[in-house]
């Protein structure tokens, strides 16, 4: 029996002025907003396609993902509607719609395809009541760059119409090929339903000894893990690797259904929201623990009794244990990339391996290019992302199996191998507080005035006296990236105080949100001497309000470092610069 063509529809709309990807092609809105707004999701994505030359976009393959959070469903039927309408040839989608970020980009990698749609959040809640977001990955497998980004902004800018297949209908829980005729195409459009995990476990298997965590995880030695997937995309992939594949039992895994809303948890892996696995590591019973975000690109470590390992150290320590892993073995460490708030411990590390550490703005999307040309190996940042040249995105679930490569090789607890880390390299004591619900125009001016007063002549040198310790302004700046790959110049990423033993104070916006804008303040002090190395990071507890000129009433909510220069620094600039409502009225 002869199907009937489905018929490729034209449809009328009008352009918003809010569409601009927040960095790396990703725009992120409250789900209500996608729901509400008239055409706002069709509008998003047909800006997107379009930004794809129309040579290149027809008959290509791209791969579709989501982390499972509420609305993904329905926008994942509108994203293959527009897909065969716009020209795409294939999709490939994970079965259910879920794939994680990190196998998504692989994924494009393997079939060569032209780039993805990830419907996520990231570590934003989900529900009716949460975030929702459309991130564009490139034929890379990466982030969009920012030029990619700015074409569809340009776009959304302008746009009167959109095409869509409003009769297609895909089962996204049947594995396999569908295919279906279109109204004046050629070639029936195909959608193929993978398995989610499949092809980024063969990838994990080329790249880790699995025998050697299997060992560790079910030998005579075996320690017990407890893994958190936070109900967001990983549940699938650490049942199917760490349980089945490595044998780690199936309660080590806990929260392991993708819920839309996370069970009414933020998936955000630290320690203020993976709060049930922190409290299981405390008890001593496990002698490693690890949670994921929704989208399973982020991740956090935990040793016995709840010894936690900040983001920048389990980076340094990562590339400081490289000859655990099989694939740099092969591969070999030509240079590592961090993102400029990231301590600097990676880069003790890189002196004495002899590689060189990019700096870049924050932005997976800025690690690409350094990966690509064969610059980098091993990149991170201080939000609990970590990856290497694998893949072209951060990846979670990556970390956890070379930390426990590094277990099992090292035959050492979480704590005993940070602390030899420490007592190696020296210890960075570092800490990022974050400022939140700024109105932008506040933001701004803070920011603006901030950096009249850190780029004076009189600020450089100063001194700061903190109990016994000293603290000279050695440099201040405006951080400008230049990309060594192809000379692009990226400027206004965050201020810095660095002081002349290292320690560094930096102030950045971060551009998450549309409504309101986020001040992050981070803090690092170098610390050489072991005897040292004991110290909380944040000791005690401060708050400094802040009146806006709108009557808006917030708090910065900082902690006592260690040393407490940092804090008394941070303290003070913010005083000076918010204190000044003239330059808000």
């Amino acid at each position: 029996m002869e199907r009937t063509p489905i018929p490729v529809l034209t449809v009328q709309t009008a352009p918003y002025e809010d569409q601009r990807p927040t960095g790396g092609g990703g725009l992120r809105r409250p789900t209500g907003l996608f729901e509400s707004q008239r055409n706002y999701l069709p509008n998003f994505v047909q800006s997107l396609l379009s930004s794809v030359d129309l040579r290149d976009r027809q008959g290509c393959t791209m791969v579709v993902g989501s982390d499972g959070r509420y609305f993904s469903r329905a926008a994942i039927e509108i994203v293959v509607q527009m897909a065969a309408a716009n020209g795409i040839g294939r999709l490939v989608i994970g079965q259910n719609g879920i794939l994680s970020t990190p196998a998504v980009s692989c994924i494009i990698r393997k079939i060569k395809a032209a780039g993805g749609i990830i419907l996520t959040a990231s570590h934003s809640p989900g529900g009716p009541g949460g975030e929702f977001g459309v991130k564009f990955e490139v034929a890379n497998g990466g982030p969009a760059p920012d030029a990619v980004s700015d074409k569809i902004y340009q776009i959304s800018k302008t746009l009167e119409e959109y095409t869509i297949c409003p009769d297609l209908r895909v089962d996204l829980s049947r594995l396999g090929r569908q295919e279906f005729d279109l109204e004046n195409k050629f070639k029936p459009f195909r959608v193929e339903i993978v398995d989610s995990v499949d092809i980024y476990l063969n990838l994990l298997r080329n790249i880790f000894d699995f025998n050697a965590i299997r060992n560790l995880l079910t030998g005579p030695n075996q320690i017990k893990i407890r893994i958190d997937a936070m109900n967001g995309v990983m549940g699938p992939y650490v049942r199917r690797i760490l349980c089945d594949e490595l044998g780690a039992p199936a309660n080590s895994a806990i929260n392991c259904v993708p819920l839309e809303d996370f069970g009414g948890q933020r998936p955000d892996p630290n320690l203020t929201y993976a709060t049930a696995l922190l409290e299981a590591m405390r008890g001593g019973e496990y002698g490693f623990g690890a949670a994921f975000d929704a989208d399973g690109d982020r991740y956090m470590i935990l040793g016995q009794n709840g010894f936690f390992v900040n983001a920048s150290d389990s980076l340094a320590i990562i590339a400081a244990n490289l000859s655990c892993i099989p694939y740099f073995c092969q591969m070999g460490v030509r240079g590592f990339g961090r993102s400029m708030p990231t301590s600097t411990a990676l880069d003790k590390v890189a002196k004495v391996m002899k590689v060189p550490v990019y700096e870049t703005p924050t932005g997976w999307r800025y690690f690409s290019n350094l990966m690509d040309s064969g610059r980098c190996s091993l990149c991170g940042e201080e939000s609990f992302g970590t990856g290497s040249d694998h893949l072209r995105e951060k990846d979670g679930l990556w970390a956890v199996l070379v930390w426990l490569s590094i277990l099992a090789a090292r035959k050492q607890s979480v704590e005993e191998i940070v602390r030899d880390h420490w007592a190696k390299f020296g210890r960075h004591y570092y800490c990022r507080f974050d400022y939140e619900a700024l109105e932008p125009r506040t933001a701004y001016f803070i920011m603006r005035d901030l950096e009249a007063l850190i780029t004076d002549k009189s600020f450089s040198h100063q001194q700061f006296a903190v109990g016994n310790n000293i603290y000279s302004v050695e440099r201040t700046d405006s951080f400008e990236y230049i990309d060594p790959v192809d000379g692009t110049v990226t400027k206004r990423q965050g201020l810095r105080i660095i002081f002349s033993d290292a320690s560094r104070l930096i102030f950045r916006m971060s551009a998450s949100s549309h409504v309101r804008a986020t001040l992050r303040i981070y803090a690092e002090s170098y610390e050489k001497d072991p005897s040292q190395h004991n110290k909380e990071p944040q000791m005690s507890q401060k708050y400094w309000s802040f009146t806006d000129t709108c009557g808006y009433k917030t708090e910065l909510h900082t902690g006592s470092h260690t040393p407490e220069a940092v804090n008394f620094i941070s303290a003070a600039c913010w005083v000076r610069v918010s204190c000044l409502p003239r330059t808000l009225a």
